[in-house]
């Protein structure tokens, strides 16, 4: 479990959790500023699948319930690269990327809650929502209408500062190295989520694809208790596959051996974007098994009504997590001490950063150290 100092603010057994209340002027200073825009440095994409440029920007005045980091690590995610290219068609240009964010909380804003100054936190897929409609009210923050994706239509952490609202700024467990948390921000909660909503100990648990997803995703369901079983497209990660904790590594383009295994797994995490033989995984499904789908494939998925039916199985799908979630997450991680493969690379190699992933040489995460 987190100490004291990690998590937010809470009031004792029994108390009553007071309102805090506005800083006074007497009060005021750097760790609450309002109204002054200050300028920093950002690696800013001009437009679509062009090389990104270090440019000073102006973040303008901290909002009343934000919280300014100063950027010490930002993991490289495969939807970086999407929104750089601008695969999904919702990009915004000039883009400062970056959604996997560590580092020390600089500045606050004199309503946000339960953090403060020199705290190390992460900032992830998302940095706000509407904190007032229904999905927030209930505890579902990042499927907000309004909900703030930190690099569209935000300014991102591949940069000297980032900001989000507090709710989405999450302290880092002490027993967590800044340097190859970041990942777990948004790879890490992506495939956490389906274990915590859909799986038990005692479950038999699929992972398709050994990248940047998947092998957190191995590591957090075996540190779960599941049985698990790795399908990769190359035998090359059958050794690393078993080291994150698979119990069993398939070739997921052997047809023979995904035939084996029908009616075998209660849960299947695809974590891959490219097209496979989506009738053949289902097969795998035991009855009431479920297929769930966290990578970004941008083919349709074709799925046979009467496999489903027959066996009761699902198919469903999800995005990150809510702010609760995230920070379970954490706490998970921390106690069985699951932490990315990372490789890092100076902020100032970015671009070459970007072309490794792109590539498909990551081996597993890559993590962004600020060198401004």
């Amino acid at each position: 479990m987190s100490t004291p100092t990690q998590t937010r603010t809470k009031p004792a057994s029994g108390s009553k959790q007071r309102q805090s209340a506005p800083p006074s002027p007497a009060q005021s200073n750097s760790s609450v500023r309002m109204g002054d825009a200050r300028k920093y440095q950002a690696w800013v994409a001009k437009a679509a699948k062009q090389p990104m440029v270090l440019e000073t920007v102006d973040l303008g005045p901290l909002g009343m319930e934000e919280v300014e980091v100063k950027v010490e690590h930002s993991g490289l995610c495969h939807s970086d690269l999407s929104v750089l290219n601008n695969d999904w068609g919702m990009s915004q240009y000039p883009a400062i990327l970056g959604h996997e964010v560590i580092g020390r909380i600089s500045a606050i804003g004199p309503n946000a809650k339960g953090l403060k100054v020199g705290q190390r936190v992460g900032i992830g897929w998302s940095s706000g929502s509407c904190m007032h409609c229904h999905q927030c009210m209930s505890g579902s923050h990042h499927l907000c209408p309004q909900v703030q994706f930190t690099i569209v239509g935000h300014r991102g952490g591949f940069a000297s500062h980032i900001r989000s609202h507090w709710a989405w700024a999450f302290p880092i467990p002490d027993t967590l190295n800044s340097a190859d948390a970041g990942p777990l921000l948004c790879g890490g909660i992506t495939v956490f989520s389906p274990l915590a909503m859909y799986a038990k100990p005692t479950d038999r648990v699929g992972v398709i694809g050994i990248g940047g997803l998947g092998h957190m995703a191995v590591k957090f369901a075996a540190a779960y208790g599941c049985e698990v079983t790795a399908f990769t497209s190359s035998e090359s990660t059958f050794d690393d596959a078993k080291r994150f904790g698979a119990h069993h590594v398939v070739v997921s383009k052997d047809s023979a051996a995904i035939k084996t295994l029908g009616g075998h797994f209660d849960l299947l995490i695809s974590t891959v974007n490219v097209k496979l033989d989506w009738d053949a995984l289902i097969g795998t499904l035991a009855p009431n098994g479920r297929l769930h789908v966290v990578g970004a494939v941008l083919e349709p998925i074709p799925v046979a009504a009467f496999s489903l039916i027959m066996g009761q199985r699902s198919v469903s799908g999800s995005p990150t997590g809510s702010p609760v979630a995230i920070e379970t997450m954490l706490e998970f991680a921390s106690r069985h001490n699951i932490v990315p493969q990372t490789e890092h690379f100076p902020m100032r190699q970015i671009n070459e950063a970007f072309a490794r992933l792109e590539a498909g040489k990551a081996r597993y995460r890559i993590v962004l150290d600020a060198d401004f």
